[in-house]
């Protein structure tokens, strides 16, 4: 038996359906849908403009063996009155109560095309296909069921994270800036085990105080950035930024080692390696990253390439454990 066509319309940031494909296309030929809506169904990889879907048609023919027929007497049956075609030119709408033959609604009550009910419409409602919870946005990017993070929140995530590990080491940041320290120990790149003794140095003639206080609150900043990443896929940044990390394919939690070995350690020492020669290298490919995610269609940068992993907008549902049918 041929599985039924779900289609899932949205505009303004609101979506709706499912609806089959011939109430799509009733509602097509009576205005009720626009070209410009936005339209998915599965096979379609991400949301598209309802009139790139039908060449600027009011008629839906999707191809392929997996998709039904288009029912044509359904729609040239579909009768248009000459008042609702006056109000299409206005505001685009034509009253589908005339399609069923019912009297006319009250303009603030909106028809339910699934089931034919007459339903009142709520503020700030979304209607979302299957695990999709958050509503839209025009300038979202929409890769299955998942909204793609803004390249800028996650900007703002990574420079949360810097902000942290900052306060972090405070303490020792204060008691460094009182001592006399000679900063050229740590500019010639090539003598690296002299700035590592110094650095010794230093650090043993800091008060024990200060220097346990500081080691306390950067391991203890670690671990909890740790548990996070791992029980929710999100850093301290991301969550209060609202995105997380998922698997490419899943759209789920990761596995520990994309998580934890690939994305967290491993770019750990990478950066810090960076860091380590100067400064401004790391802060470059910190800035190529986020660059090769906006060109992106996916924003995947190569901190996403290396990890097979997608940042996304934060869901409950994708820490939802695979059921063993899936």
């Amino acid at each position: 038996m041929q599985a039924i066509m779900q289609i899932f319309l949205a505009r303004n940031n609101v979506q709706a359906g499912p609806y089959q494909l011939e109430q799509l296309n009733i509602m097509l030929a009576s205005g009720e849908v626009l070209l410009d809506d936005l339209m998915w169904h599965e096979g379609l990889a991400q949301w598209q403009r309802v009139g790139d879907l039908t060449n600027n048609q009011t008629v839906y023919r999707p191809t392929g063996a997996n998709t039904p027929e288009v029912n044509d007497s359904i729609i040239n049956n579909v009768t248009v009155f000459p008042e609702d075609t006056n109000k299409a030119k206005d505001d685009k709408s034509v009253s589908l109560d005339r399609l069923y033959g019912k009297p006319e609604r009250p303009k603030n009550v909106k028809a339910d095309m699934t089931t034919n009910r007459h339903q009142t419409p709520h503020n700030n409602v979304s209607l979302n296909k299957s695990t999709l919870k958050k509503a839209v946005a025009d300038n979202d990017k929409v890769v299955g069921n998942v909204v793609l993070a803004p390249i800028m929140s996650r900007v703002l995530a990574t420079a949360l994270n810097g902000l942290l590990y900052i306060l972090a080491i405070l303490p020792l940041v204060m008691a460094l800036t009182k001592m006399d320290v000679d900063y050229t120990k740590f500019q010639n790149i090539q003598d690296m085990d002299a700035a590592y003794q110094y650095s010794m140095t230093l650090m043993e003639s800091l008060p024990s105080s200060t220097l346990m206080m500081s080691q306390v609150m950067v391991f203890g900043l670690f671990a909890l950035q740790l548990v996070f990443i791992t029980m929710r896929g999100q850093s301290l940044g991301k969550l209060i930024t609202g995105i997380r990390v998922v698997d490419q394919t899943t759209h789920r939690l990761p596995s520990f080692i994309k998580l934890i070995g690939t994305r967290t350690l491993l770019l750990f020492i990478i950066y810090n390696l960076l860091f380590s020669f100067t400064s401004f290298l790391g802060f470059v490919i910190i800035a190529i990253h986020y660059y090769m995610a906006s060109k992106s269609p996916e924003n995947i940068g190569w901190h996403d390439k290396l990890a097979k992993t997608l940042v996304v907008k934060a869901d409950s549902s994708q820490l939802a454990k695979k059921s063993k049918s899936e």
